[in-house]
């Protein structure tokens, strides 16, 4: 039995010390021939060539990861930044939230006999969500929401690029167009809204529209940084003298737009008269209010250019002004009025508004395609508006039928806003009682495809017109069997979307807003600029930004995420 005083693996191998060992040494030394080395002998120089092959490895293997790392340090978690001439177009869909898509896809698929598993464009390019508070509530407005994105930083609802101290921030807007890159915004909205504001304007309080209008045309410390802008909201730039004005003075931005070198459309054949390539810098303002929702705009399309044909001239008017220049372009497009459809509870507005979106995101993809310049899309939303949900309680106690029905969508011709306007025009004649109930019996089967209208229905607009909106949105959406939970925004995660996913996927997964505006001055290497652009606005006194309106609720802006003070603060019974 073997002795266990030493261990195993301490023990010699006897044959190193054999008689036979010995001999066969004094025969190598005799005869210079060398005989075949032992196993113990050819393992151990086997060892020493596995050991200098594993340290020539992990050399290489070091030299690789430090070549990677200098690749793509500068992007973060994304990849390496582009280098040379780029262009980057920012698509924003106010209001959009992942529901949004859910209803107008199967209101597509109904409307043209699709399959079930045919999908938007949008959903192809779905790379992750942002995280929408801003810091003043868990529900941001979509000031706050493009001040994410246009400065990176979280700020009040309200605030147009200003942070919560009341102190502007460079946007990453104006850091391009001091970098020498071209820039433009197209809406469907008023260019002064919260959205289009964020980017070249710092107010206080988003309702400072006239004083957007004038820095939107330069009247600030940077001077003007927007080559190209189409869209509406022309009462804001017409003197209060003049008919479709709304500005609380008699200025006439118009004129000095045109004093600043502008070329101004105001029509749809002043759009349809510029060139492949229009002349910058073009202000082009197409209605006085907003466009029309695109359910409606399409029965006017000789008034209003669609937000697809406005994406298309903007990205060749600003490729042909950046053509031999060594900077591109930086683009924004929004998709303004989803919003407005979610406010107003209107799934019919809702539906045509996303289609309309979908189509402009095609034709930036077919642009960045055809283009010889490098570029990227980026897309996202500022939050979503109505909590929108395909399903509806009906009864409140009954359990609910699984079903929604995109069919009553397709039904109708016409907004829930058209033909509120137009019951009112109605009523501006003087006519009322049956009369009105006459013109409501016709109408709601012709414009909204409602063919069962109940009296209760028709007596609540009969006898109420000034809540008609509502009691109209109310009627699409029970025989849609389409949910809402408020007519205000909610606090619904967005989706966000990327034409090249290897390039933007520092975006991918859950992400903050400021992540998206992080994004945008990274792409275009304009960190720097916007530093300097913050500095100079920073310098400029007075009260250039308007007041703050009483837009803010303290000073620090901080919501109070447990405290709560309303009319439901203590528990109810529950209802048995």
């Amino acid at each position: 039995m073997a002795s266990n005083n030493h261990p195993l693996l301490a023990q010699n191998d006897s044959a190193e010390q054999s008689p036979e060992r010995e001999l066969a040494e004094e025969e190598e030394l005799l005869t210079g021939r060398r005989k075949s080395l032992p196993a113990e002998r050819r393992r151990q120089w086997r060892e020493v060539a596995l050991f200098g092959w594993a340290v020539i490895a992990t050399v290489f293997a070091v030299i690789l990861a430090i070549i990677y790392d200098t690749g793509t340090r500068g992007r973060g978690a994304g990849g390496a930044r582009p280098e040379g001439k780029r262009n980057l177009i920012f698509m924003v869909s106010d209001g959009m939230g992942p529901t949004s898509l859910s209803l107008t896809r199967a209101f597509q698929q109904y409307e043209q006999g699709l399959p079930y598993n045919d999908g938007l464009v949008l959903d192809k390019y779905t790379i992750g969500q942002s995280r929408t508070r801003s810091t003043s509530s868990l529900i941001t407005d979509s000031a706050a929401g493009a001040t994410a994105f246009s400065c990176a930083a979280k700020s009040y609802n309200g605030a147009i690029s200003v942070l919560p101290d009341h102190t502007p921030c460079g946007t990453v807007m104006e850091a391009a167009k001091a970098a020498g890159y071209m820039t433009g915004l197209v809406v469907t909205t008023r260019i002064t809204d919260a959205t289009p504001a964020c980017f070249a304007s710092h107010v206080n309080v988003r309702s400072e529209e006239d004083r957007i209008a004038e820095q939107l045309l330069g009247d600030l410390p940077l001077g003007q940084s927007v080559d190209l802008m189409l869209g509406a909201g022309r009462c804001h730039f017409l003197p209060n003298t003049t008919e479709g004005s709304c500005r609380r003075d008699d200025k006439d931005l118009v004129a000095v737009a045109k004093e600043k070198g502008f070329s101004y459309i105001d029509n749809r054949r002043g759009f349809d008269n510029l060139a492949a390539g229009a002349k910058l810098p073009l202000l082009g303002l197409f209605a006085d209010h907003d466009i029309p929702y695109e359910i409606d705009r399409q029965q006017e399309k000789q008034t209003y250019p669609a937000l697809v044909e406005m994406a298309r001239k903007a990205m060749t008017s600003l490729s042909e002004a950046t053509r031999g220049h060594d900077k591109g372009f930086f683009l924004m497009i929004e998709g303004s009025r989803i919003d407005h459809a979610g406010h107003a509870n209107d799934p019919v507005a809702q539906v045509h508004e996303v289609i309309a979106y979908d189509k402009a995101f095609q034709s930036v993809l077919n642009f960045l395609e055809n283009d010889k310049t490098q570029g990227i899309l980026v897309a996202t939303s500022d939050h979503e508006t109505g909590g929108v949900a395909t399903a509806k309680q009906l009864g409140r106690f009954d359990y609910p039928k699984y079903a929604w029905y995109p069919g009553v969508l397709a039904n109708a011709s016409h907004s829930v806003e058209w033909l509120t306007h137009d019951y009112a025009r109605h009523l501006e004649t003087g006519e009322a009682g049956a009369t009105s109930e006459s013109y409501i019996r016709d109408a709601l089967p012709r414009h909204l495809g409602i063919h069962d209208a109940s009296a209760d229905e028709i007596s609540d607009l009969v006898d109420d017109p000034d809540h008609t909106p509502y009691f109209l949105a109310d009627m699409i959406s029970r025989r849609s069997q389409t949910g809402w939970s408020t007519h205000g925004h909610s606090g619904a995660d967005v989706n966000i979307y990327a034409s090249d996913h290897d390039a933007a996927r520092e975006l991918m997964g859950n992400v903050e807003n400021t992540d998206v505006g992080l994004f945008l001055k990274r792409y275009l290497d304009v960190e720097e600029e916007v530093e300097e652009a913050t500095r100079k606005l920073r310098e400029m006194k007075g009260d250039w930004m308007g007041g703050d309106g009483g837009a803010t609720d303290g000073p620090s802006h901080e919501v109070e995420m447990d405290h709560y003070e309303g009319d439901f603060r203590k528990y109810r019974r529950r209802v048995r």
